[in-house]
């Protein structure tokens, strides 16, 4: 019999696996050996902002493709203050599309959530955040206004980092979407994410265009250190996150190559930022919130040996199906989780030809009794 290490039923290899639909079930299994916690608090909901980032200021970042809500199940779980959703399209929540709101609401045992939404016109916007407050109610912790996004077919159609040409069109997204979150009797905070400057060799525009938005009603200013043209490529300019904590009375959020718990201290120190949000450095490293904030204390991070790690991918890909996602992205968790592993290349292969949850874990399971 195999499959008693990650908490779910036993079950020989040539039967299918029994999922477990229920995530809070699956945490409170897991988490032990996956060095997560079951239990997730709630983002504050008295105070100013930046008194609220001060208990916890490390945030998991909307990613395109990962923030589903396995990825933020173990971001919390992992010790992450907040997670947001994916981009959330309010021309779609416009045309009541289901997929756009699956994009939006939360799952249990997540307290609450970070919505981010992208699009050009405002008055969608304010419809926008009328119809997710009174969707989400209490477990809105926040609306985010995409103003970053580098993608082409964003961007083309004014969205996205495109509106860093347009500030007087950002400015009336900010208020609309307050206008719509008063309309439904919501006072959440509306922040935005912005980026240095729309091309490489332009003026930087983000500290000014950070005042325009905290002006029209902005309650913090996330700001990735990067043009809109250079994508993900090259170092991001803390520098420009300085400067626009140097601009603003909100709270500024820091973005851009914070690749572990370290580079997130460091970019607070560095900048003056209230708070970070980590991306990339969350792959396979759910703890990066947790270690963050053990540094802040001036402690050591911990270490996340492999049997921790395998127990992580396991629990992670037992979320995915719980929460009905397409069980592919779970390719990409291999490579993440199993980054260092001895022969990770073939092992990575491997699992880019796994189909079932049972597959995966059967590989989790293999890797687990070689290290005994």
């Amino acid at each position: 019999m195999t499959g008693g290490h990650w908490g779910h039923h036993e079950r020989k290899p040539d039967v299918s696996y029994d999922s477990v639909a229920d995530p809070r079930a699956i945490l409170a299994e897991c988490a032990g050996a996956a060095g997560l916690s079951p239990g997730m608090a709630a983002f504050p909901r008295t105070g100013t902002l930046a008194q609220r980032f001060q208990a916890n200021p490390f945030l998991m970042a909307p990613m395109a493709g990962v923030s589903d809500a396995a990825y933020r199940l173990m971001a919390r779980a992992g010790g992450a203050a907040l997670a947001y959703t994916e981009m959330v399209s309010v021309a779609g929540l416009h045309y009541g599309g289901e997929k756009t709101w699956e994009l939006v609401e939360p799952w249990d045992p997540e307290p609450d959530i970070a919505v981010q939404l992208f699009g050009s016109k405002p008055e969608q916007f304010r419809e926008a955040a009328s119809l997710v407050a009174s969707r989400l109610r209490e477990r809105l912790a926040l609306l985010d206004v995409n103003m970053a996004c580098p993608v082409p077919k964003v961007t083309r159609k004014g969205e996205g980092s495109a509106l860093l040409d347009e500030p007087d069109r950002a400015a009336d997204i900010v208020r609309s979407c307050l206008a719509g979150l008063r309309g439904a009797g919501s006072d959440v905070p509306v922040t935005v994410k912005i980026r240095a400057a729309r091309r490489t060799g332009d003026a930087e525009v983000a500290p000014e265009f950070a005042r325009a938005m905290a002006d029209a009603g902005a309650t913090a200013v996330a700001v990735h250190g990067r043009t809109a043209s250079q994508l993900y490529r090259g170092e991001a300019d803390w520098g420009c996150v300085e400067r626009v904590v140097q601009a603003v009375d909100v709270p500024v959020i820091g973005s851009g190559d914070v690749r572990g718990p370290a580079e997130a201290v460091r970019m607070m120190e560095q900048t003056g930022c209230s708070a970070v949000m980590v991306a990339r450095g969350t792959y396979g490293n759910p703890w990066a919130f947790a270690d963050a904030r053990r540094l802040c204390a001036g402690l050591e991070p911990l270490e996340h040996g492999l049997r921790q790690r395998l127990a992580a991918f396991a629990c992670h890909v037992r979320l995915l199906d719980a929460t009905h996602a397409h069980l592919a992205r779970a390719r990409s968790l291999a490579a993440w989780y199993f980054k260092g592993v001895p022969g990770a290349a073939a092992i990575r292969d491997r699992a880019m030809h796994c189909q079932t949850v049972t597959e995966y874990l059967e590989l989790a399971d293999e890797l687990l009794g070689r290290i005994g």
